[in-house]
């Protein structure tokens, strides 16, 4: 049911958005930009995560590595990645598959502006073998995402 509710959502919200099933997987960033051919850091990887009591997606590139302070500072507490099964109850896609389109429940989504780095990002969508391509501010504007920055790229490491 995961992608045929991303197909719902891109249908009802941007029916130009053409979902890319590779038929190969691309539920790691490594096997997304190899499918795709393109740079890891084009891969926008959502990460879910238990802020305090809340849960929120976070949608960063692909080689951003979470910032603990930054995030703890935008954020208002650490953030914990959610397990497995708790990713799939809450947001309806399975892990390899996340994506802030088509969520099972409503939750709060930000961007990291480690996209902006690129014209173009592929998010999953709800499967471990399907993306679309976007425009980091679409992305954005279609899941009403806030802009933060909690990320920390390679080369700052």
């Amino acid at each position: 049911m995961s992608e045929e509710s991303v197909r719902a959502f891109f249908s009802a919200n941007a029916p130009d958005v053409v979902i890319i099933d590779q038929g190969a997987s691309t539920a790691t960033v490594a096997e997304a930009a190899d499918a795709l051919g393109v740079v890891p850091g084009r891969i926008a990887k959502t990460l879910s995560l238990r802020i305090g009591d809340q849960v929120a997606l976070v949608v960063a590139r692909g080689d951003a590595r979470l910032n603990n302070s930054k995030a703890k500072a935008a954020l208002g507490a650490r953030p914990r990645m959610l397990g497995r099964g708790e990713v799939e109850a809450l947001t309806g896609h399975p892990v390899g598959g996340v994506c802030p389109f088509g969520l099972v429940t409503p939750l709060p989504i930000y961007c990291d502006v480690s996209l902006r780095d690129f014209d173009t990002v592929f998010p999953a969508a709800g499967s471990r073998t399907a993306s679309v391509e976007l425009m980091p501010e679409r992305l954005a504007d279609l899941t009403r995402a806030r802009w933060i920055d909690i990320c920390t790229l390679p080369e700052e490491n």
